[in-house]
């Protein structure tokens, strides 16, 4: 008589078999996978290119903030062609007054997108006008492209 621990019960083969993924299988997941990820892939980007863009417009915000915070502060914004959007972090040569850091750092300065918000004076008044590119870095575009401007 066989131990009881060598025989098979008449189901273990059958078992065996369906313990593993076939190759056919696997390609179905792989193609539903794949289809999933075109129809979702566009949509994130999407998100991903709205919020690239709201977060270029909070930082135009603060950045407005704390340049009315230095007007208060000197009686003059930044000279766009001297320290600009920096004298807002660190303290122009002309400091008399200066109460700062009006922003905390460096990095703020720079829109989501790798470059330097532009910061000009409008002619012939004291405001300003801060602007991004967008995506692109050229005039015009829509969406993630758009040109976003704080005057």
């Amino acid at each position: 008589m066989m131990p009881s621990s060598d025989r098979k019960s008449p189901h273990s083969a059958h078992t065996d078999r369906e313990a593993g993924i076939t190759l056919m299988e696997l390609l179905v997941v792989m193609v539903i996978i794949a289809l999933l990820a075109t129809l979702v892939a566009p949509r994130v980007i999407g998100y991903l290119g709205r919020s690239k863009a709201d977060v270029a417009r909070a930082q135009l915000s603060s950045i407005a903030t704390s340049l009315e915070l230095y007007y208060l502060d000197m009686g003059r914004y930044p000279d766009p062609e001297g320290d600009g959007l920096l004298a807002l972090v660190d303290p122009p040569e002309d400091a008399n007054g200066w109460q700062g850091p009006y922003f905390n750092n460096r990095e703020g300065l720079i829109d989501p997108w790798g470059t330097a918000y532009a910061y000009t004076l409008a002619d012939g008044t004291d405001r300003y006008v801060i602007s991004s590119l967008g995506a692109d870095g050229v005039v015009g575009g829509e969406g993630e492209d758009q040109d976003l401007t704080r005057s």
